[in-house]
């Protein structure tokens, strides 16, 4: 159970059967000291060459304003894609940095157990205080933990599944991580449908972030309701996003970003049943982009905005 406040009893899932046998992972360190790593089946690494640690404050903690937040007696947070840990530990190195005492409530969805012990076994997060390495390496193990300021659960399988989970159990948060990998390699965990389910998920206040600025990111995300804004570029010219159901106090996006959502680039990716594969979804949006001729060419947008960033995921 996790919290009496509209508490949770989800109990872990087991790693889904049907996943892919996990491929051999690579460490690769990254400037700012920490260690990220290159995934074989998506050819992709978890974070940016310039810094795992880093990208975890400035795309996932500061965005989310989790520093002011602290002052609250409990926070309650959603992180999609835990992965090697980074951002929970960024969220709750600054949390207990300005209140010791706020009591954190933690829900973590993750596909791949070995890479959650990979970050582990390699010590890759022991630059974070100790009491954080404890949570975390006890989640690994236990999928749940219960101390006096943290209860938690890890929950294993396809996030498609196993958020709504969390929705029946109403679990309302105040900060949403979304990190998976990127649109083309993993639109399942990027599609309007997918979104429905998660903001049913993130509290009226709350705020969810993430690292991609892709146009059909942007737009599903507006889709569902939210309002967004743009975060710093970390790692690349590109920002990142943030959203929120009301737009107070969201950086607002540049003229350029706003013209990327009238491309047609800003198709979103739809999954009705949330069970298709990155195959069948990629294809349903390319047969809905052809239904739109009035959008103008995402090659268009390109050309016209060349000496400035332009989103490598972004078609």
């Amino acid at each position: 159970m996790l919290g009496s406040e509209g508490g949770l009893g989800l109990m872990a899932r087991p790693v889904n059967s049907s996943q892919p046998p996990s491929e051999p992972l690579r460490l690769h360190p990254t400037d700012d000291g920490s260690f990220t790593l290159f995934s074989e089946q998506f050819q992709e690494y978890f974070h940016s060459y310039s810094g795992a640690k880093l990208e975890a404050r400035i795309k996932y903690v500061e965005p989310l304003h989790l520093a002011q937040k602290a002052t609250q007696p409990r926070l309650r947070l959603l992180d999609v894609c835990y992965g090697l840990g980074y951002n929970t530990a960024a969220a709750l190195e600054t949390i207990w940095a300005v209140n010791p005492h706020c009591q954190i409530e933690w829900i973590g969805l993750e596909l791949d157990k070995t890479v959650p012990q990979t970050a582990i076994a390699h010590q890759l997060l022991d630059t974070y205080p100790g009491a954080i390495v404890q949570v975390l390496t006890a989640l690994l193990h236990d999928h749940q933990v219960m101390t006096e300021r943290f209860q938690g659960q890890l929950l294993w399988g396809d996030a498609r599944i196993t958020l709504q989970q969390i929705d029946q159990a109403s679990f309302q948060a105040d900060g949403i991580f979304l990190d998976p990998f990127s649109p083309p390699t993993c639109p399942q965990l990027w599609t309007v449908d997918f979104f429905n389910l998660l903001v049913r998920c993130l509290k009226p206040t709350g705020r969810l972030a993430t690292y991609s600025c892709a146009a059909a990111i942007r737009s599903a995300l507006q889709e569902v309701g939210l309002k967004i804004g743009a975060t710093p570029p970390f790692g690349r010219r590109a920002p990142g996003t943030v959203a929120g159901f009301v737009d107070l106090d969201l950086p607002p996006l540049s003229q350029q970003e706003q013209e990327h959502l009238r491309t047609r680039a800003a198709i979103p990716y739809r999954d009705p049943l949330l069970q298709d594969s990155a195959s069948a979804i990629q294809s349903r949006r390319q047969q809905e982009q052809q239904l739109h001729p009035e959008l103008e060419p995402t090659s268009h947008w390109k050309k016209r905005w060349a000496s400035s960033w332009i989103d490598p995921v972004s078609s």
